[in-house]
């Protein structure tokens, strides 16, 4: 699994005009499914995620969690987290785990952390502020 984790204060996403999950301040998470992955890597993430420290402690650093925080999260499904551009200019998606494998790894991680989610398979809007910028690329 892969996550693109970007420490926000607000995050939102909606599909076809309605919001459907938004949080304050937190992490909103891009996450991907590659092909093979299980309920391993799933738990792996999750784990990882919510023990990030991204947050700024008393003396400015970040030594906090999101739940140290009181912050919240978000997470949505995106495979294009797995394209692969190294051959042309149009992206390869083929590391990305099919839809009926990756739906429930997509919830057993946004379920274990409590979070927000999108709407898995839709076309989704998300807006964001990058509190910092704060982006961070994990694998599990």
């Amino acid at each position: 699994m892969r996550a693109v984790v970007q420490r926000v204060s607000p995050a939102s996403v909606a599909v076809d005009g309605e919001t459907v999950a938004s949080i304050g301040r937190g992490l909103l998470v891009l996450l991907g499914v590659r092909a093979g992955d299980g309920e391993a890597e799933a738990d792996k993430i999750a784990a990882k995620l919510e023990a990030l420290r991204v947050f700024e402690d008393g003396n400015g650093k970040m030594n906090l969690s999101v739940r140290d925080a009181g912050g919240e999260l978000l997470v949505v499904s995106n495979f294009t987290v797995y394209a692969d551009t190294r051959k042309g200019n149009r992206p390869s998606f083929v590391d990305a785990a099919r839809p009926e494998a990756a739906e429930p790894l997509v919830e057993r991680v946004r379920a274990a952390l409590g979070a927000q989610g999108g709407r898995f398979g839709a076309r989704m809007a998300v807006e964001l502020v990058n509190d910092g910028p704060v982006t961070l690329l994990i694998d599990a």
